[in-house]
């Protein structure tokens, strides 16, 4: 029982924050504008700032672990192959650039810090897994949209150099760089500066899922229903059951081994959608598919963290 209860409480607040945003929403007191502006305001100024907040206070020569990043990294690059080679099983090939981003690119940077804040009180490691997955998810996202986009030619040097500039100027990024440099060359943060950083970094989390379950619209999840069921599948099980014992064999434990979960355990980012219609996709696909893995991954991610802390592991 207290492993049950372990679980629902890193796991429901986060859940019960997306229903809340969704009976605003229906009530009228959140709009699709209101939601979009706040969905941008977390995307361009809070999550970078929270990104930033958890890194520029860590002392890297503590906390670093390169085995660690590099495992991220490999993790992240597997899904993206797995997904790759799964994707030619649909017959549509018009779905299949949304489905394999909608497959491997987790929401870490909003969910994954919320259930890793919730579990720990920090978020230092969680971190850690986005400097090794978020580049990652970034960069192939572009490459598999633009590649396997209807009716391309290929990534021809226009393209590649708006990818480059894409990703040099993604808010999140930009955090990560800033604070990973701050920490490691040990700039000292004024406190009134600091407070400030610390209170916009706080909105983050329930400014982004009151937007994220504003933004449900359970009509739309009937169009591409089977390709995201599929990719569903995948994101809140398939690469969970791959990667997590095989970071639990290499010895990760606790923080560690729940930043793992979360990075393929998590939903799928609603920027999928967003970078999926901007390049050229109808993105049905997409967001039914975030829709899917956010309402089933609160069930999901209960179960698997229940395990992890009945076997010990966290």
């Amino acid at each position: 029982m207290n492993n049950l209860l372990f679980s629902l409480n890193a796991t429901l607040p986060v859940f019960l924050l997306m229903v809340t945003g969704y009976f605003f929403r229906r009530i009228k007191i959140i709009d699709d504008r209101f939601a979009s502006a706040m969905n941008s305001f977390v995307f361009k100024i809070a999550l970078p700032v929270n990104v930033f907040e958890q890194l520029y206070h860590v002392d890297m020569g503590k906390v670093w672990d390169t085995g660690f990043v590099i495992f991220c990294f490999l993790a992240t690059l597997l899904s993206i192959f797995i997904s790759w080679i799964l994707s030619h099983i649909l017959s549509d090939t018009s779905v299949r650039g949304e489905f394999v981003q909608a497959s491997y690119r987790s929401s870490a940077s909003l969910l994954g810090m919320a259930y890793i804040s919730n579990v720990y009180g920090h978020a230092e490691t969680g971190s850690l897994m986005m400097i090794g997955a978020v580049p990652l998810y970034n960069i192939f996202a572009v490459v598999v949209l633009t590649l396997m986009k209807p009716g391309s030619t290929g990534l021809d040097r226009k393209v590649m150099k708006k990818t480059l500039i894409g990703i040099i100027k993604n808010p999140i990024i930009i955090g990560i760089i800033i604070g990973f440099l701050w920490a490691v060359i040990k700039i000292p943060m004024p406190h009134i500066i600091g407070k400030t950083i610390t209170y916009i970094s706080q909105l983050s989390t329930p400014m982004g899922l009151l937007a994220m379950g504003a933004m449900f619209d359970f009509q739309k999840i009937r169009g591409r229903l089977g390709a995201s069921v599929f990719a569903s599948a995948l994101k809140l099980l398939v690469f969970v059951s791959i990667f997590v014992p095989l970071a639990a064999m290499l010895g990760m434990r606790d923080e560690k081994l729940l930043a793992v979960l979360i990075m393929t355990g998590s939903a799928t980012t609603v920027t999928s959608f967003v970078m999926a219609k901007n390049m050229g996709h109808d993105g049905t696909l997409s967001s039914a598919t975030v829709m899917i893995t956010t309402l089933m991954s609160s069930f999901t991610l209960t179960f698997w963290i229940f395990i992890l802390r009945t076997f010990g592991l966290i």
